[in-house]
Parts: C-alpha cells; sequence; structure tokens
C-alpha cells in the first residue's frame, strides 16, 4: 500500500512513480479529447462553444488541484515522519471538504451561466449549447474533486499505479457512454453536445463509489467521519496551509485563459473553435509533465519529512533535465504532426490553421513550463506553498498578460500565442534557481558544494 520514498534510487523512484501515473493522466486527458472529437463530429458551433467553457471548468479544476496538492502534501509528509493516523485523518477529512466545497461552487455556477460566459463575450447563438453542457457539467465537478483528494492521498503514500488504473478505467467508461449520449445510440436519448456532460458525470460517479468503497474496505486508509470537531477542524487547517496557496496557485492560470479567451472571441468564432482545440492538445503533450510534478510532491513530501535533503538536490537535477530535454523531442513530434492532429477535430482550414499555429508556437516552452509545475509541486510537497503562489503570479500577471496585450497589438493572434511561449522559458528559469536556494537553506549547503 505504501512505498517508501526515502530510500532507494531517486531516478527510479521517480520514474517507478511517474509512469504508471502519465498513464492515467492519457486516460484522464482522453476525457476531454474523445469529447472534443465527437462534439466535433456535431459540426464548428458546439466546438466554439466547448471553447468558452475552458476556463470556467479549468478554474473549478484548479480549485480541487488545490486540495489535491494539499493532500499529497500533508499526507506524504505524515507517512514519510511515520504518522499514519494523521495521515488516515487528513485523507477523509480532506476528501469531506473538498466535495462539500465543490458543491457550493456547483450551485454558484448553476445560477450563473448566463452573465458568467456573458463576460466571456461567448455570442448569443451560442449560450443555448453552453447553458445546456454546462447544467450538467456543474455536477461533475463536486464528484470529480472529491474523487481526485482521494486518489492524491493515495499517490501520496507512494501508489501512483492504482490511481492509474482508477483513472484508465473512468476514460473507458466515457468513451463508451459519449456515442451513447451525444448520437443517441442503441436506443439512448440524442443530447448531443449535453450528452458529453452526462457521460463524464456517469463515469465520475462510478468510479467515486469504487474508489471510496476500496480504499475503505480494502486498504484501510479511511478515519471515522465521525470524530471531535477540533480534530477535524486541525486537520482541515493543516491541509489548507497547503491547499489554499495551491488552490490561488491553480485559479490564476483559468482566470488569465478566460481573459485570454475574450480576446481570441475579438477574431471570431473560429479563432475560438481553433484556440480550444490546441487546449485540448496541449494537456495530452504535456501529460510527462503532469506525470512528475505529480510524483514530485510526495516524493518531496516524504523526503523533507525524513530530512533527506542531500536527495532533493540529486531529484531537482534530475526533473530539470528531463523537462527540458524531453520538451525539446516533445516540440519537434507535435510541430510536425500539427496539422493532421488539428484535422481529428474539425474540417474547417481556417479553425485548424489557428490551432496549428497556437502549436507551433508555444510547443516549444513546454518543457519549460513542465519544470515550472514540477517545481511549485516540489515546493507544495515540502510544505513551503508561498514560493509556488509567486511563481505562477510571476509567469502569468507579470511576464505573460503584458506581454500577451503588447503580441496581440503588434501581431494579432500569433503575437498572443508567442507570449505563452516567452512567459514559459524566463520564469522556468527563476523556478529553478528558487528551487535550489530552498533545499540548500535546509541543509545549510552553501552553494557551489558538491551538493549542488
Amino acid at each position: 500500500m505504501t512505498l517508501d520514498l526515502t530510500q532507494g534510487s531517486v531516478a527510479r523512484n521517480l520514474r517507478r512513480q511517474g509512469t504508471p501515473f502519465a498513464f492515467g493522466l492519457l486516460a484522464i486527458f482522453s476525457f476531454e479529447a474523445v469529447d472534443l472529437f465527437f462534439i466535433g463530429q456535431l459540426g464548428d458551433a458546439p466546438l466554439a462553444a466547448i471553447g468558452f467553457t475552458l476556463p470556467v471548468i479549468w478554474l473549478i479544476y484548479g480549485i480541487g488541484i488545490g486540495f489535491e496538492a494539499g493532500a499529497a502534501s500533508c499526507v506524504s509528509r505524515a507517512v514519510g515522519s511515520d504518522q499514519q493516523h494523521l495521515a488516515r485523518r487528513l485523507t477523509t477529512d480532506t476528501a469531506v471538504l473538498a466535495a462539500l466545497v465543490a458543491l457550493i461552487l456547483c450551485f454558484i455556477g448553476l445560477a450563473s451561466i448566463n452573465p458568467v460566459f456573458g463576460l466571456l463575450r461567448a455570442p448569443a447563438e451560442l449560450m443555448p449549447q453552453i447553458d445546456r453542457y454546462m447544467s450538467v457539467w456543474y455536477w461533475v465537478a463536486p464528484v470529480d474533486v472529491a474523487l481526485w483528494s482521494c486518489l492524491a492521498s493515495i499517490r501520496a503514500r507512494g501508489n501512483a499505479a492504482l490511481e492509474s488504473k482508477i483513472i484508465v478505467i473512468a476514460a473507458l467508461l466515457n468513451l463508451i457512454l459519449d456515442p451513447l449520449f451525444i448520437f443517441g445510440w442503441l436506443g439512448f436519448p440524442r443530447l448531443e453536445i449535453q450528452g458529453a456532460a452526462v457521460a463524464t458525470l456517469i463515469s465520475n460517479i462510478c468510479m467515486l463509489l469504487f474508489t471510496t468503497w476500496y480504499l475503505h474496505t480494502r486498504l484501510n486508509v479511511f478515519a471515522s467521519v465521525i470524530a471531535p470537531l477540533q480534530d477535524i477542524f486541525d486537520s482541515w487547517k493543516h491541509m489548507l496551509a497547503i491547499g489554499i496557496p495551491a488552490m490561488i496557485t491553480n485559479a490564476i492560470i483559468p482566470l488569465s485563459s478566460a481573459i485570454v479567451v475574450a480576446m481570441v472571441a475579438g477574431y471570431g468564432a473560429d479563432a475560438v473553435a481553433g484556440f480550444g482545440i490546441a487546449m485540448r492538445i496541449e494537456p495530452m503533450a504535456l501529460i510527462p509533465f503532469y506525470a512528475l510534478s505529480a510524483v514530485s510532491s510526495p516524493f518531496f513530501g516524504q523526503n523533507f519529512g525524513a530530512g533527506c535533503f542531500e536527495r532533493l538536490l540529486e531529484a531537482r537535477r534530475i526533473i530539470t533535465r528531463f523537462c527540458l530535454a524531453s520538451g525539446l523531442l516533445l516540440a519537434v513530434i507535435v510541430s510536425l504532426l500539427a496539422t493532421p492532429l488539428t484535422a481529428l477535430f474539425t474540417d474547417s482550414e481556417n479553425i485548424q490553421t489557428i490551432a496549428s499555429h497556437y502549436i507551433w508556437l508555444v510547443a516549444w516552452s513546454w518543457g519549460a513550463y513542465g519544470l515550472v509545475m514540477s517545481v511549485n509541486a516540489s515546493f507544495n510537497g515540502s510544505g513551503r506553498p508561498r514560493p509556488s503562489v509567486v511563481i505562477s503570479t510571476l509567469r502569468v500577471v507579470v511576464v505573460f498578460l503584458p506581454l500577451a496585450f503588447a503580441g496581440r497589438w503588434l501581431f494579432g493572434l500569433d503575437g498572443l500565442f508567442a507570449a505563452s511561449s516567452i512567459a514559459n522559458i524566463i520564469v522556468s528559469s527563476v523556478a529553478f534557481a528558487w528551487l535550489g536556494r530552498h533545499i540548500r537553506a535546509n541543509t545549510g549547503t552553501a552553494p557551489g558544494r558538491t551538493l549542488d
């Protein structure tokens, strides 16, 4: 059930945890890619409608990731310091609080669909499709956030393989249900764009029920839901010390995306559709980096809790080499495949061109962005969330948004897209240096010594 990440080869530990999790992420990101593929068969208007929903969906996911980061960090440090009861208490209380907060967000979202998407400059003719999709998708939020909080607690114990299997099953179930509800196959109702949200909701509910049953009856990772309020509040306080900064960190990106979508909307619905396709392809390409950042948090948590700081410096070197080398290789491959990839989702040459231009301009910075993600996760895992907030704010607010406005003014959409690349490259160097300084401050090792 629990793997000790403070022993053995650093590279092997990261690879052993990251590889199965990467397959799980491939499956989970296929949720959206599969949805987009089937929705693309309905026409360009549904594609544009989905493009407008991305910032809102990512904002809620960002809040959920905050709970996930809090659970992964706190549980891994509790495991690393051999406090198993605290680990179970944190696992239980985080999942409960995450579900409650996401349920509140669900109700707020349902009550604000029209004004929110009006702010995003969604055309009136797309609002009915957006409403049909989001009126179901908002119910996905509490289910999905609770599920990922539970899975993060398992990953914190060094068991990424189990999480991967659960995610893969959920993705396969979504793949089966999508055409049934979107196109009305086998006697199911034809719900079109709304059917994609229904399929996602059903698959997530099924996997949450299975996951909570399995973790409770087979692995015994939960504490009793009924406990003294002070114990629960202490658990929440402990988790939210990491979770709230992580939520802020992850909320910055979708908020900036909302601004970008509004800027792209000025170029028409085709531009939003093309940007939406690129935004579904990009996460698939970033899977190795998402996986690495996800396992960096428990690795840093366990080793930080155990005081194994030399292993953290070694992990920093391995993470950096992997991100830069694989990022370059990935950029070459995806840039060459950009046109056929975008053609999978639409027959419109204009939409394909916009999506391809984004990929050609941004793919070269994916490795740098992967390093930023892993550094942020490493800070969170070691119980120091503030640098993650500062790094994300620096990347998005201080560097990207000013460049985006200037690039759009000078070069149009291409200038807007190029701003993302420049921001990733600049901030990755800052993040790398800051993490090294943070580790040395705890080891007392001066720069230039052999530990570096």
